[in-house]
């Protein structure tokens, strides 16, 4: 059981490659967890669908909100990190949708969680696609009974799928900071203590689950973290080829 993270990789081989947006798309919600606030990590959720937005012409979503997917500001503790996971898990598995615009609106239904936790109201019917989802304070839109078809052309599809999307192209949230300290649990899983008072600790589901063989002090050990799939991260050592699969304890 500790391998279910690879169930969506599985699931993703078997279909047919998806269009590039899509996968900006899940890329760019990925790198908004570096968020702590919820309210500002739901508007860069919002955000970061602006790819598919272009790709189906419709008009672009609220300057702030892209601003927020361009460039997450990281900072604290992300809160509400457990609805967090259950609004990307909800988001990643909107692949079974074949055409964009549902799509796009199962996108935008899976921040359900994060509305009710935050006291926002659910989202409604709109009787038109193109309205731009709202800041925080108001509903995304959602599929309307018959929506048009978009007046641009089609977006041109990735032959690499959803996986580089999700994986290739995440950009690093933590690039060579040097560790804190660290320390090793009895069954060898380590957790990390990063220098801006970040935490670590080595995922249960590792693929590479041994001992780090760190023999270095803490602050000579460089490390980079990079999103991956199931709301799991890359940690990896400057100078070693290998890298360690870490969720954030604080």
């Amino acid at each position: 059981m500790r391998h279910f993270w690879w169930l969506p990789i599985l699931l993703v081989l078997a279909m047919p490659a998806q269009a590039r947006p899509r996968d900006d798309v899940l890329s760019g919600a990925f790198r908004c967890a570096v968020i702590a606030d919820s309210r500002m990590w739901l508007d860069c959720y919002y955000g970061a669908a602006q790819p598919a937005r272009t790709a189906l012409s419709m008009p672009p979503a609220l300057a702030a909100q892209v601003k927020l997917a361009a460039a997450p500001p990281a900072g604290g503790a992300p809160r509400d990190e457990a609805i967090r996971d259950d609004v990307m898990s909800n988001a990643t598995g909107c692949i079974r949708v074949t055409a964009d615009r549902a799509w796009l609106d199962c996108y935008y239904s899976a921040a359900t969680p994060m509305r009710v936790q935050l006291g926002l109201a659910a989202p409604q019917a709109v009787a038109k696609p193109a309205a731009a989802p709202q800041l925080a304070s108001a509903a995304p839109p959602v599929r309307p009974v018959a929506p048009a078809r978009p007046a641009g052309p089609p977006p041109m599809p990735r032959s690499t799928g959803l996986l580089n999307g999700l994986i290739d192209d995440m950009k690093p949230i933590v690039r060579n900071m040097p560790m804190q300290s660290y320390v090793m649990d009895k069954s060898g899983a380590f957790t990390v203590t990063l220098t801006d008072g970040q935490v670590w600790k080595q995922a249960a589901e590792d693929e590479v689950y041994h001992p780090a063989r760190w023999r270095k002090q803490p602050a000579e050990l460089l490390v980079t973290i990079t999103p991956a799939v199931m709301h799991t991260f890359n940690l990896k050592v400057e100078g070693e080829s290998k890298s360690y699969k870490v969720r954030r304890v604080r």
